[in-house]
């Protein structure tokens, strides 16, 4: 119950934090960019002290460390890759202009005989 609780002061605090926004739009931006900042950190702070915030910042960290672990493609094969999904487009394209005008020619030129001037 009391995580509950915890969780809900924690989006309180958000959304307390996001109002401050509005509520000093009198003031200067820096005041008012604060106040977001300020109650997301104190929203997460809130939250870290939760089962289902600590669950999350621990899942955080393994993603990172996962993330680590993956072999990332060189800076050469992404411009390949990059390079042959372009062409692939272009050669889509062109072949789906091509196709489009033959339907285009056979519709109205051959059935229909609406010759263009």
């Amino acid at each position: 119950m009391t995580d509950q609780l915890k969780l809900a002061l924690a989006i309180a605090l958000l959304i307390a934090g996001l109002a401050g926004f509005y509520v000093f739009s009198d003031q200067i931006m820096a005041v008012r960019v604060l106040s977001v900042v300020g109650g997301i950190a104190a929203g997460i702070a809130v939250a870290w002290y939760t089962t289902q915030g600590r669950r999350f910042f621990e899942f955080a960290n393994e993603s990172v460390a996962e993330a680590k672990k993956v072999a990332w493609p060189s800076r050469k094969e992404t411009v390949q890759t990059t390079a042959i999904v372009f062409g692939f487009v272009f050669v889509m394209a062109v072949f789906l202009w091509l196709t489009d005008k033959s339907f285009e020619w056979v519709l109205y030129d051959l059935i229909l005989g609406w010759k263009k001037s």
